[in-house]
C-alpha cells in the first residue's frame, strides 16, 4: 500500500515538474530559447544566447548579461532554468524574484572566455546607451570605443540623431568614426581618419597605429600623418603636465622656504630646526583629524590656524631661550638649532610614533581635473599651488602695510639705525622668528596632503629651503617666490632624462655657479647696510 502511494506521488511530482516547465517555457519564450542555447555549453552558442537576450526588450536581459560577464549566471542541471547566484543572494534570472532553499550543487556555472567577455561588455554598453540618465549613456558610449564594430553603425547613428546631451553626442560621434575605421569602405576610412586628426583619445591612437601598417598605401599614409599630429599634441600635453608638476613642487618649496627667508633675512640666523617646525605643522593636522574624524572635509580649515599657532609659539620659545644668546655667532647658532631639530624629532618619536602617521585628504581635494584624454591635474596639487600664492600674498601685505612689517624691514636693512630710531629690535626678532616659524607650520599642513607624515618629514625640505632662499636673495619675498617656482620647474624638467637624484645634483651645481656671479641672489636687498 505504501509502495503504491509513493509511486503515485512520484508520478504526480514528475507530471507537476513537466507542467511547470511547459508553463515557464510558454511564458518565457526568449528565456527558454536562451536556456537551450546555454545548455549546449559552447562559447558560440553562449554568444548567440547573449545576442538573443540583448535584442529583446526584457528588462531582466541586461541583468542576466551582466551576471554572465561577472561569472554569476547559473543553469539548473534538471529543469534548465537560469539563476543569478552570488554569495548573498539567489535570483531567478528571468524575473528577478528571489529563490528560496537554493543548493548551488544543483546548478552549473555558464562559462565565458576573454573573447566573450569583451563581446558582453560591448553588448552591455549598447544596452546602456538607451538609458534615461545622460551619465550612464556617456559611460556606455565611452566604454564602446575600444570594441565598436561596423555592425553597430546603424544603431549608433540612430542614437546620435536622437541624442540631446552634447558630451554624449561627442562620444557617439567618436564611436561612429572609430567604427568607420574598421569598415571595408575605403572612402569612409579616409574620411574617419581625417575627422580624427587631433583627437587625443587612446582608442584613436590604437586604431590609427594598426592602420598605419595597412596594406593599402593611401590609408597607411593618411593614418601615419594623423597619428604623427596626434603624437605631437600628446608630447605637448606631456610638457604641460611636467610644467604643472614643476609648479606644484615649486609651490611646496615656496611654502617651506618663505618662513626661513624672513628669519634668515632679518636675523641672519641659520635655523636648522626649520624643517622640524614644518614637521610639527603636519603633526598638528594629524591630531586635528583625530579630534574630528567625522568632519575630515573641514579639518584643514581648523588645522591651518592651529599649525600656525603651535609652530609659531615653539619658534618664539626657541628664539627666547636659545637663539637670543647667540646673535653674532653663526656657527654656534647653526649647531644649537641642529641640536634642537634632533630633540624635536626624538620628542615626536617618543610621544607619537617613530612610524609615519596617516593624514587623509578631504573629499574636495581628491580626484583630478581632466583637461583632455592625456592631461589631468590633481586637485590636491592645484589647491596647494593656490594656497602657497595666497600665503605669499598675505605675508607680503603684512610686511608692506603693517607696523610690524615696517619694523621688520627696518631691522633687516639696518639694525643699528632702527634701534636708534626707537625700534625694539629684540621684540621684532621674537615676533619675526615666530612669524617665520608659524608659516613653516602652515607649510606642514600643505605637505601633509602630499607626502607621508613622519619624524623625518622636515629633513627632506630643509636643504631645499636654504637653496631657494640663497638663490632668490636673502630676505626678499619676491626672490623666494621666483626661486622656488623656478627650481621646482627646472627639477621636474630634468628628472625624465637625468633621474631624481642627478636632477637635484645638477640644480645644486647650477646654484653654486650662479652665486659665484651673483652672491646676493636674484633679488638682493636694497639699503645702505644691505650688503653688510
Amino acid at each position: 500500500m505504501l509502495a503504491k502511494s509513493l509511486t503515485r506521488l512520484s508520478v504526480a511530482l514528475i507530471f507537476l515538474f513537466f507542467s511547470l516547465s511547459a508553463v515557464w517555457a510558454e511564458a518565457n519564450p526568449i528565456w527558454n530559447q536562451a536556456s537551450s542555447l546555454f545548455k549546449q555549453a559552447s562559447f558560440d552558442k553562449t554568444r548567440e544566447a547573449a545576442d538573443m537576450l540583448s535584442a529583446s526588450s526584457d528588462p531582466q536581459a541586461p541583468v542576466a548579461l551582466k551576471a554572465l560577464l561577472e561569472g554569476q549566471l547559473y543553469q539548473h542541471k534538471q529543469n534548465d532554468s537560469l539563476a543569478v547566484l552570488t554569495d548573498t543572494a539567489a535570483l531567478d534570472a528571468s524575473n528577478g524574484q528571489a529563490l528560496s532553499a537554493v543548493n548551488k550543487d544543483d546548478y552549473r556555472k555558464i562559462p565565458v572566455n576573454n573573447t566573450l567577455r569583451k563581446y558582453l561588455r560591448s553588448k552591455l554598453g549598447g544596452l546602456s546607451l538607451s538609458s534615461d540618465d545622460p551619465k550612464v549613456r556617456l559611460a556606455s558610449a565611452t566604454g564602446l570605443l575600444e570594441t565598436v564594430s561596423p555592425e553597430q553603425l546603424p544603431q549608433l547613428q540612430d542614437l546620435l540623431s536622437k541624442e540631446t546631451d552634447p558630451q554624449v553626442k561627442a562620444a557617439l560621434q567618436l564611436a561612429i568614426q572609430l567604427a568607420s575605421l574598421n569598415s571595408s569602405d575605403k572612402a569612409a576610412k579616409l574620411s574617419a581618419i581625417t575627422a580624427l586628426d587631433g583627437n587625443l583619445n587612446p582608442a584613436v591612437r590604437n586604431k590609427l597605429t594598426a592602420l598605419s601598417t595597412d596594406t593599402d598605401p593611401t590609408i597607411a599614409k593618411a593614418a601615419q600623418s594623423t597619428l604623427r599630429n596626434i603624437e605631437n599634441q600628446v608630447a605637448l600635453n606631456g610638457q604641460l603636465e611636467t610644467l604643472f608638476f614643476g609648479l606644484s613642487l615649486g609651490s611646496v618649496l615656496v611654502l617651506a622656504a618663505i618662513g626661513l627667508a624672513i628669519t634668515f633675512g632679518v636675523m641672519g640666523v641659520i635655523n636648522m630646526a626649520h624643517g622640524e617646525l614644518i614637521m610639527l605643522g603636519a603633526y598638528t593636522t594629524y591630531f586635528i583629524q583625530k579630534l574630528m574624524p567625522n568632519y575630515l572635509d573641514y579639518s584643514l580649515f581648523l588645522a591651518i590656524p592651529a599649525a600656525f599657532i603651535v609652530s609659531g609659539l615653539i619658534g618664539i620659545l626657541i628664539e627666547r631661550t636659545v637663539i637670543r644668546h647667540l646673535y653674532g655667532r653663526p656657527l654656534e647658532t647653526l649647531l644649537a638649532t641642529f641640536g634642537i631639530s634632533l630633540i624635536l624629532q626624538q620628542l615626536v618619536r617618543t610621544v607619537v610614533s617613530p612610524q609615519n602617521v596617516p593624514v587623509s585628504n578631504p573629499s574636495w581635494m581628491s580626484g583630478s581635473l581632466e583637461i583632455n584624454s592625456v592631461l589631468s591635474l590633481t586637485y590636491n596639487r592645484l589647491y596647494i599651488l593656490a594656497f602657497s600664492l595666497l600665503v605669499f600674498a598675505i605675508l607680503y601685505f603684512v610686511l608692506r602695510n603693517t607696523n610690524l612689517g615696517l619694523q621688520v624691514r627696518a631691522v633687516s636693512q639696518n639694525r643699528a639705525m632702527a634701534r636708534a630710531m626707537g625700534v625694539r629690535s629684540a621684540r621684532v626678532d621674537a615676533l619675526t622668528f615666530g612669524l617665520g616659524s608659524g608659516i613653516a607650520g602652515v607649510a606642514g599642513v600643505a605637505l601633509s596632503q602630499l607626502t607621508n607624515v613622519g619624524p623625518n618629514l622636515g629633513q627632506s625640505y630643509i636643504i631645499d629651503s636654504f637653496m631657494v632662499v640663497v638663490f632668490g636673495g636673502v630676505g626678499n619675498l619676491w626672490g623666494t617666490l621666483v626661486a622656488g617656482l623656478s627650481l621646482g620647474v627646472i627639477n621636474k624638467f630634468l628628472e625624465p632624462w637625468a633621474g631624481a637624484v642627478l636632477a637635484k645634483i645638477l640644480v645644486l651645481v647650477f646654484i653654486i655657479l650662479f652665486i659665484q656671479k651673483r652672491p646676493r641672489g636674484l633679488f638682493p636687498q636694497k639699503g645702505r647696510a644691505a650688503g653688510d
